[in-house]
């Protein structure tokens, strides 16, 4: 069973920044990707960011310029950085991890951010 545990949420002023962090409980080398989910009260969850192996990534657009997720081969972990943070952000944001050669797809606990003045 893997374990993906998260940290790093709380409450920040409009333009301000947090960062979170995604720790998973096996080697770097097994994992295919890791991602950042949201969703916020009411609406549909949404992939945030995403970062594969080869450390190519991706963004959802209303993220782009103001958001950047990497990784750390030697703690099996990635970072997702919020800056310029808005109240839209506001979230209970998830990670996520896929293995190589599975299919199934693994979960943190969430971590709530709260974007308010």
């Amino acid at each position: 069973q893997v374990q993906v545990v998260e940290s790093g949420g709380g409450l920040v002023q409009p333009g301000g920044s947090l960062r979170l962090s995604c720790a998973a409980s096996v080697s770097i080398f097994s994992i295919n990707d890791m991602s950042w989910y949201r969703q916020a009260p009411g609406k549909e969850r949404e992939l945030v960011a995403r970062i594969n192996r080869d450390s190519g990534t991706n963004y959802a657009d209303s993220v782009k310029g103001r958001f950047t997720i990497s990784r750390d081969n030697a703690k099996s972990s990635a970072y997702l950085q919020m800056n310029s943070l808005k109240p839209e952000d506001t979230a209970v944001y998830t990670c996520n991890v896929r293995l190589i050669g599975s299919t199934r797809s693994y979960w943190g606990q969430g971590t709530q951010v709260t974007v308010s003045s």
